[in-house]
């Protein structure tokens, strides 16, 4: 494993069950873990590796890895292949649809709770016509599971404006941020519109994972069959999140599940731009393996701080 001086990284393994052959393993930490900090704008890129069945990859190296800003290499100032701490903001949909399924999303929000480690931090919200977080980070996960029975319902969607509020909610802090949302419809009455999510999303260097649902329900005349967002997979792929299409509600617990092992296995990878320009860079991150795949951000705004 790598170590580096600025970084003192907890090693961790994700407990609990198990999802596509990943095992499980007891983790161990520390709670004074510092985040990384720098004088010098680092680019920093979490990257989830994938092998031809959909197992997540451990023990990788830098040499492993290819990096390129704007097609051109970039050289590799940080890496680590250790468990990295989060800050993450879970945000539900509670509209009209899911009313039906509202316990059984909580059962399985509960499962992404119930993996945080001490140097953790996370919130819970909702999204319907009103925006709901519960109010402070903390790495209680009872605190944070009897938060989801407090969410309340409605019925619009407001999805962007769901998932802006979560990047509001994260301003400010360091490390490695995340907003994970889920909605089994389309957006329909937010204020806020998806490229201003999508933009802040990038520009302030925050991972969105994505669960959607399609799902049947009553809307008082007939039944009536609804689509997550295709937004979801845009703003997934572009922050390097990953996103989860389900056909059924007995895949939700494994999914979030799936989400929280990602996140325990994931590679620190930074960098130093040449060129503080201002301007929207591409990014490709790429292993140097056969049979492998990387998902990471695609892009990042080259400017000498981010919008957080």
């Amino acid at each position: 494993m790598n170590r580096l001086s600025s970084i003192v990284c907890a090693s961790v393994l994700l407990a609990g069950t198990a999802v596509l052959a990943t095992p499980a393993v007891e983790p161990t930490t520390r709670q004074d873990q510092p985040i990384f900090r720098s004088s010098v704008r680092t680019v920093p890129i979490y990257a989830t590796v994938i092998d031809g069945g959909g197992r997540l990859v451990p023990g990788l190296e830098q040499t492993d890895f290819t990096l390129l800003d704007n097609g051109k290499p970039a050289d590799v100032t940080l890496f680590s292949n250790e468990s990295q701490p989060f800050s993450a903001v879970v945000m539900l949909d509670t509209s009209a649809s899911m009313t039906a399924n509202l316990k059984l999303l909580n059962r399985a929000a509960e499962q992404f709770l119930l993996r945080l480690l001490p140097v953790d931090r996370a919130q819970v919200g909702a999204f319907n016509d009103k925006i709901q977080l519960s109010g402070t980070f903390t790495n209680n996960r009872d605190e944070l599971i009897g938060a989801l029975n407090d969410l309340y319902f409605g019925n619009p969607t407001r999805l962007n404006d769901g998932i802006a509020a979560g990047l509001d909610a994260l301003k400010g802090l360091d490390g490695r941020r995340v907003v994970l949302v889920f909605t089994d419809g389309e957006d329909t009455a937010s204020r806020t519109g998806f490229k201003t999510v999508l933009e802040r999303a990038r520009d302030e260097e925050v991972m969105v994972y994505s669960i959607g649902l399609e799902s049947e329900y009553f809307n008082g005349q007939r039944v009536v069959k609804s689509r997550p967002s295709r937004d979801l997979r845009k703003i997934s792929d572009e922050t390097g999140g990953g996103y989860f299409e389900l056909l059924k509600t007995a895949d939700l617990a494994p999914t979030f599940t799936r989400v929280a092992q990602e996140l325990r296995s994931q590679y620190l990878i930074g960098f130093a731009p040449v060129a503080l320009d201002g301007k929207v860079h591409k990014l490709d991150v790429k292993v140097n393996r056969p049979g492998m795949t990387v998902r990471a951000r695609k892009s990042y705004l080259a400017a000498p701080d981010v919008k957080s």
